[in-house]
């Protein structure tokens, strides 16, 4: 990994931590969010989750404040990805009840596709994609990867399968949706400062929803393992993830570190074979490695045509 520091060629050492930290943590969330669901419903789990990390971020807030360097702007502009991040993160975890985590993750990385949906709408300096045969042949990519791993999954037929899928689908537009939202509100805000306002903004909703679709009194029989796992769950696959990826972006870009996190599926399906004995077929394996290349070559476009412009 090149660090744009500088031209030197030399590996980045801090960055490649980072994306690996990333990786890692980004890869236990699932397998802790589907062992919570035995022992309290999506909302109230989210609500728990999500407070944790909110906590943990807090002292971002007060050290910017107290140095003056908090941009104030940032109140107002993280409403929107906000509201997008809490209509994602409970249809994450709700959609946990429904089906295993590796098949899960495999599929929300159509995500790419609404992601690139949606920054032709926002961002017009991402519209010359349209003319790159990376970007057409990645998403084409993506949507046979997509079918391909749903329709070849063993218990297809089965409602509660069926719920699963759709959970998941609903979960990769409003991840798209959060991810191009993110992007615009906070592209001249610092990162750090972005994520814990939006953190805050988004445990009053889960809150509401906690409130009005959970039962909170299920956390009165969980234990100290599973209060454990609520903690480290929140801290390391929330706060330290995002805050990894960030810093990794500011050090490398974005490439790179996305190519990265497109290993998380294969990661959090052998974990959930060992926890869950979760496996694919051959057929979704290969198409769930149809799904990742396509992504890949998306990627790879936009950061094509960001070299293509910074020549002009």
């Amino acid at each position: 990994m090149v660090s744009q520091r500088d031209n030197s060629h030399k590996i980045d050492l801090v960055a490649t931590a980072a994306c690996l930290g990333t990786l890692t943590f980004w890869s236990l969330g699932p397998i802790f969010i589907k062992y919570l669901t035995g022992y309290v419903d999506s909302w109230t789990q989210n609500l728990l989750r999500y407070s944790v990390a909110c906590v943990f971020l807090l002292p971002w807030l007060f050290y910017f404040h107290r140095t003056g360097t908090l941009d104030h702007r940032v109140w107002t502009r993280a409403i929107p990805p906000a509201a997008a991040n809490v209509g994602m993160q409970s249809l994450w975890a709700l959609s946990m009840y429904y089906a295993d985590p590796g098949f899960l993750t495999f599929l929300t990385k159509s995500n790419i596709l609404w992601i690139a949906a949606f920054s032709m709408i926002l961002f017009p300096e991402e519209r010359p994609l349209l003319k790159s045969w990376r970007f057409w042949l990645g998403l084409a990519l993506c949507l046979t990867g997509v079918c391909g791993v749903m329709y070849f999954k063993v218990d297809f037929d089965r409602s509660g399968s069926k719920l699963g899928i759709m959970i998941g689908l609903a979960t990769a537009f409003m991840w798209g949706l959060y991810v191009v939202l993110a992007r615009r509100a906070f592209r001249d805000i610092d990162s750090r400062t972005g994520f814990s306002v939006l953190s805050l903004y988004t445990v009053g909703g889960l809150a509401v929803l906690a409130f009005w679709r959970g039962d909170l009194s299920q956390c009165l029989d969980m234990g100290a393992w599973q209060w454990f796992c609520v903690v480290i769950s929140s801290v390391t696959a929330i706060s330290l993830a995002h805050t990894f990826y960030y810093a990794a972006m500011r050090r490398i870009g974005a490439t790179i570190p996305g190519l990265i996190v497109l290993a998380q599926p294969t990661c959090v399906l052998t974990m959930s074979y060992f926890v869950f004995h979760e496996s694919m077929s051959l057929y979704q394996v290969f198409f769930g490695i149809l799904l990742l290349v396509g992504a890949g070559l998306a990627i790879w476009a936009q950061q094509h045509l960001g070299r293509v412009s910074a020549a002009k």
